[in-house]
Formats: C-alpha cells, sequence, structure tokens
C-alpha cells in the first residue's frame, strides 16, 4: 500500500497521528520537565545533578511495577470502546482506582527506607545525603502520580488523546518555574537544592490529578460511561484486570531494574561517570518518552482494533506507528550524533572548574554516540511492544524483559563488578545488546501472530449473551 492510501486508511498514518502526536507532545512536556530539572539541578552544584539520576531512578523503580499495572486500564477502556460497550469504560476505570489508591500509599511508606537502600549503592557520602532527600519527597508523592495516570487513561483508551495533551502541557507551566524557584530560592521561595526540584515534581503531580477529576466525574460522563455509579470493586473484572496488568507491571519493573542496576554499577566507576551517564540519559530522554507515546498509540489502536474482533486492522494500525517511529528516531539518531558537545554543555556546573566538566563531556560524547547507535533498535521494540500489549500478549512480554534483563546487564554488570573492570564501554555494550535482543524478539513474536487470538474482555462471551 503507498503512502497516500495508507495515510487515508483506517490504521493509517493519520489515524496514528492522531491518536499518537498528542501523546507524543504529552511524553515531551514530561521529558521538558525532567530535562529542566537536571539542567537546573547541574546549574546549582555537580553534586546534585550526580544524585539526581540514581534517586529518581529508584524512586522511579519501585513505581513503575504500580505504573505498569495501573496504565493497562487503559488497554480495557480502548477494547470496550472498539466492542462499542460504553457501560463497561466506567467499571474499567474504577478497578484501575481501586488498585491505585494502596499502591501509592505502600510506596510512600518507602520513605523509611531511603537511608539503608542508598548505603548499599557506595556512592560518596555528600551525594547518598542528597539522593535520600529526593528519593523520599518523590516516594510520598506517588499516589497523586498514580491516580493522574489511571484517569488519563478514560481519554486515551477512547482515542481523545488531546485532553491529556494539555494537561500535560500545562503541567509545564506549573513545574518549570517552580522548580527554579524552589531550587535556587528566587523571590518569596526558600533555596532548597534538590528538594525543591522534588517538590515541585510533587506539585506537578497534584495538579493534573484534580483537572482529571472535574473532566470525568460529570453528569455527561456518568450518563454514557457510568463514571459514578460503577464505583464499586468488581471482583471478576479486577480478577480480569490483574491477570493481565500484573505482567505488564513485572515488566516495567525488571526493565526499570536493569537500568537501576546499570546506573548504581557505573556510579562505582567514579563521580565523572555517573556525571556523565546521567546527562546523556537525560538527553536521550528526548528521543526515549516522546517514543513511548507512540507505543501507546499502538496499544490504543491495536486494542480498539481488537475489541472489534478485527486484528489485521491490529497488525496494519502497528506498522504505521513503527512507520512513524522509526522517521523520529532517525533524525534523533543525527542529532545524537552530531551535535553531542551542544547538548552536553547544557549541564555545565555554575562555579564548577572547567577541567571537572571538561572530563564529563569527554565522556558524555562518546556515550551519546552509544545512544546514536541504539534509537532505531528501541524504535522497533517499543512499538512493536505496544501492539503485543494492546492485544493482551503481556505474559510473553514479561518472559522476554525478564531473561533479557538479567542475562544482558545484571549478570555481566556483576561480573564486571567482580573483576574490578573501570572502562565505561563495557556496560553500555552490554546494553546496546539489551536493546538489540528486544528488538528483534518482539518483531519476531509480532509477525508471528499467536497474540491474534487473545480474548482480553471476554468478547465472544458477551456477544453469545
Amino acid at each position: 500500500m503507498n503512502m497516500v492510501k495508507r495515510w487515508h486508511a483506517q490504521g493509517g498514518y493519520r489515524e496514528a497521528l492522531n491518536i499518537g502526536l498528542p501523546l507524543v507532545v504529552s511524553m515531551i512536556s514530561n521529558t521538558v520537565m525532567t530535562f529542566t530539572d537536571r539542567i537546573f539541578l547541574g546549574n546549582y552544584s555537580l553534586e546534585s545533578l550526580a544524585a539526581s539520576l540514581p534517586a529518581n531512578i529508584v524512586a522511579f523503580l519501585f513505581l513503575s511495577f504500580f505504573m505498569g499495572v495501573s496504565e493497562y486500564v487503559n488497554v480495557f477502556i480502548a477494547q470496550y470502546t472498539g466492542a462499542c460497550r460504553p457501560a463497561d469504560v466506567g467499571r474499567a476505570l474504577w478497578q484501575g482506582i481501586w488498585f491505585c489508591a494502596p499502591s501509592g500509599l505502600f510506596l510512600a511508606a518507602l520513605c523509611f527506607l531511603a537511608e539503608p537502600m542508598f548505603r548499599l549503592g557506595g556512592h560518596p557520602a555528600n551525594i547518598q545525603r542528597l539522593e535520600v532527600i529526593y528519593f523520599q519527597i518523590l516516594t510520598v508523592g506517588s499516589l497523586p502520580c498514580l491516580l493522574g495516570l489511571c484517569l488519563s487513561n478514560f481519554f486515551a483508551g477512547r482515542g481523545l488523546t488531546k485532553p491529556v495533551m494539555l494537561i500535560s502541557m500545562g503541567s509545564i507551566f506549573i513545574n518549570v518555574p517552580l522548580d527554579y524557584c524552589l531550587i535556587n530560592g528566587i523571590g518569596p521561595f526558600p533555596e532548597m537544592g534538590i528538594a525543591g526540584a522534588g517538590i515541585a515534581t510533587v506539585i506537578g503531580f497534584i495538579v493534573p490529578l484534580i483537572v482529571y477529576i472535574l473532566l470525568i466525574f460529570t453528569r455527561k460522563n456518568e450518563a454514557l460511561f457510568k463514571v459514578r455509579s460503577a464505583w464499586r470493586f468488581d471482583r471478576e473484572l479486577f480478577g480480569r484486570f490483574l491477570h493481565f496488568g500484573l505482567p505488564g507491571g513485572v515488566q516495567f519493573f525488571l526493565d526499570m531494574f536493569a537500568v537501576s542496576f546499570f546506573v548504581f554499577i557505573v556510579g562505582r566507576f567514579g563521580p565523572v561517570e555517573l556525571a556523565s551517564t546521567s546527562a546523556v540519559f537525560s538527553i536521550y530522554n528526548l528521543a526515549f518518552l516522546p517514543t513511548i507515546g507512540l507505543h501507546v498509540a499502538a496499544s490504543i489502536m491495536v486494542g480498539q482494533a481488537m475489541g472489534d474482533g478485527n486484528p489485521d486492522r491490529a497488525a496494519f494500525a502497528t506498522h504505521s506507528v513503527l512507520h512513524l517511529a522509526l522517521a523520529y528516531m532517525g533524525v534523533m539518531a543525527v542529532v545524537f550524533w552530531v551535535m553531542p558537545e551542544f547538548l552536553l554543555n547544557l549541564f555545565r556546573a555554575r562555579g564548577a572548574s572547567g577541567a571537572e566538566f571538561d572530563a564529563v563531556l569527554k565522556m558524555g560524547v562518546v556515550l551519546m554516540r552509544y545512544c546514536s547507535v541504539f534509537t532505531l533498535l528501541d524504535a522497533v521494540a517499543i512499538v512493536y511492544m505496544g501492539g503485543l500489549k494492546g492485544a493482551g500478549d503481556t505474559r510473553f512480554i514479561m518472559a522476554v524483559i525478564s531473561i533479557g534483563s538479567i542475562v544482558c546487564i545484571v549478570i555481566p554488570l556483576l561480573v564486571l563488578n567482580a573483576l574490578g573492570w573501570t572502562s565505561i564501554h563495557g556496560p553500555w555494550i552490554f546494553l546496546l545488546g539489551y536493546v538489540m535482543i528486544l528488538a528483534s524478539t518482539f518483531s519476531h513474536r509480532f509477525t508471528k501472530g499467536p497474540w491474534r487470538r487473545i480474548d482480553l474482555i471476554g468478547r465472544e462471551k458477551s456477544e453469545m449473551g
């Protein structure tokens, strides 16, 4: 099919962009907040920059499991929409809320374990102290983060992604200036350093949550989707939600665990290696997180097609999203290869010696070359994973991520650490191998097609009834 026909076809480029582009903008908005946060911290002190990545990754590591489960509400709503069962949308949304509420309280309690956890990291004492502060604030703010993510699925799962985009963009105008003021002590705000960055992030979770509540629980939505009256715990639907959603949570957790372990091992190499990895990861998020937006778009389009009983349309939609992701990641690969110094110099700390940051810059340029190589591989892995997830093939994804993260990252890095290996190339080569395996495995699985036979919402049973 030529590009013009694919543009107009159902599940084609236009539909993929209508759903995916607002999600990409939302992810870019989140990336901008994280990116500027790191820049502000880097300008504040090199220690704050070095501490922010491990603390943020560990906080996100624990959050990732619950996010991976709760975001699966998105697929249920998409399939109910495709199956023309709007009254079940409210039921699905509330099962997500029932999952998120206790999960957020559990995550908040992790703040009491911060000190012993970061002591295990073996980082310098001054960096450990900052890591603990940042981690504690982020974990306390986990509940509004989870609930906001869950409620956003009410719009995204039905393919209405523009409200999600607008709310995410609005968060920038709250988070970024507040972040700068609280870190540096501008105007009436006290100078709080890394603690200010954490508080600004939590406020950035709370405001969107309030907006989602006001937009969703209206009389109009109650009449069509039962968003108020379907609040009761539904054991059968909740069990089905966990059956498909829990593997997604485990997969997301293990993927983040591998990245967290990677960062902590690199942190043992020295402060230059840790700071350069922190800066490069922040830059790479400019490419990675928008592609996650396309990953979600693939899940939505596949979910709606599968709810309608049309797996061929689901496959067609996934490949439309893949073409867009490859085009975007290709541009980012060129940018990372051609202008790494410009991007890395954004993190030059105020008052830091030139020689101190020059070492970070020199190593960061090398790491940016690695990033430029695996951007396209990441696009393939992420989009096909989204397609498989939208169809309900979450247990396969979990198995691949579990085996791949342990075999390609955890075990090799443990060996490198035991051997006293201090070259930055070793960990990054293993990370590249991990991405290559994910891309090839998910591509093969999607082409093979066992996901076509999965009945996630009991569609056949409903039709018989």
